[in-house]
């Protein structure tokens, strides 16, 4: 039975966000925030927003058609243009004021929401960095990562590099085998720990634009369901893009947008104050 859109929580109260947890992000470029959410509150949402992910993607080649990337996860952005209960998921004001105090900035905008789904099975995401991908001329860009059913580390729990985020830009490399094998090799070069944990439904974690980060594949039954807000600092530019990634999420996700001007378009409203 479907959900009606003004029965859904409204995820306005404030989370307690305490100063260790700011420095801890700060200091990892990551961090693993419990209960967030209610059990309720995720049950209320998980139908919205799997039934928009599911009528949304696009993706229907089996797994052993497909590359490391597409074996690594279904992926449907922007879901909140298309549906109006996502739509009040994405722009709770409870995540944003999250997001907001862990980078200490007065106010954040959406980049865009994405709906990651590892099928059961389903291959390993490689080491990569999210900015790599970003036309955003500040460092003050955060994921919010939240996954609707319990994901222990064998079903694909996100894995960090803590303190590479501090290094920021390591190179022109997407998500691939090749980004994989470097980042694999970095990470164990500089001694960076390598940090993971079990989630339960209610936890999320948010992480740096530029922190490295992977997650190993789907070994369990069933599909992680994973929903991601991805937020910046309101008031600064968009880069002029140096990567073809670059052009296309400045086309795509900052439409109507110059470089050197305020990354400000009508797909990146404000969330937060």
């Amino acid at each position: 039975m479907s959900v009606s859109v003004k029965n859904l929580p409204e995820l306005s109260e404030e989370y307690p966000l305490t100063e260790e947890q700011i420095t801890s992000f700060r200091e990892n470029g990551h961090v693993l925030l419990r209960g967030v959410c209610t059990p309720e509150e995720i049950a209320a949402y998980r139908e919205v927003l799997n039934s928009a992910a599911y009528r949304f993607n696009a993706e229907t080649r089996p797994i052993e058609e497909r590359d490391t990337y597409g074996k690594a996860f279904l992926q449907v952005i922007n879901l909140w243009t298309k549906d109006a209960g996502v739509r009040k998921y994405v722009f709770s004001r409870r995540f944003a004021s999250i997001a907001s105090r862990l980078m200490g900035v007065d106010g954040v905008r959406l980049y865009h929401d994405q709906a990651l789904y590892k099928e059961a099975k389903g291959g390993h995401t490689p080491w990569h960095q999210d900015q790599y991908y970003w036309p955003l001329d500040t460092d003050n860009v955060v994921t919010m990562w939240m996954p609707l059913v319990d994901v222990p580390i064998n079903v694909g729990a996100l894995t960090f590099a803590s303190g590479s985020h501090k290094t920021g830009f390591l190179g022109h490399l997407a998500i691939s085998d090749e980004s994989h094998d470097r980042w694999d090799t970095l990470v164990k070069e500089q001694g960076y720990p390598v940090q993971n944990a079990p989630m339960q439904v209610g936890d999320v974690t948010f992480h740096s634009g530029w922190t490295l980060h992977m997650a190993p594949g789907n070994s369990g039954d069933y599909t992680r369901e994973v929903m991601t807000v991805i937020y910046f600092e309101d008031g600064i530019n968009a880069l002029t893009p140096d990567n073809e990634n670059r052009q296309n999420d400045l086309e795509s996700w900052l439409p109507g947008i110059e470089p050197g001007t305020v990354a400000a378009s009508a797909l990146n409203p404000v969330l937060y104050p």
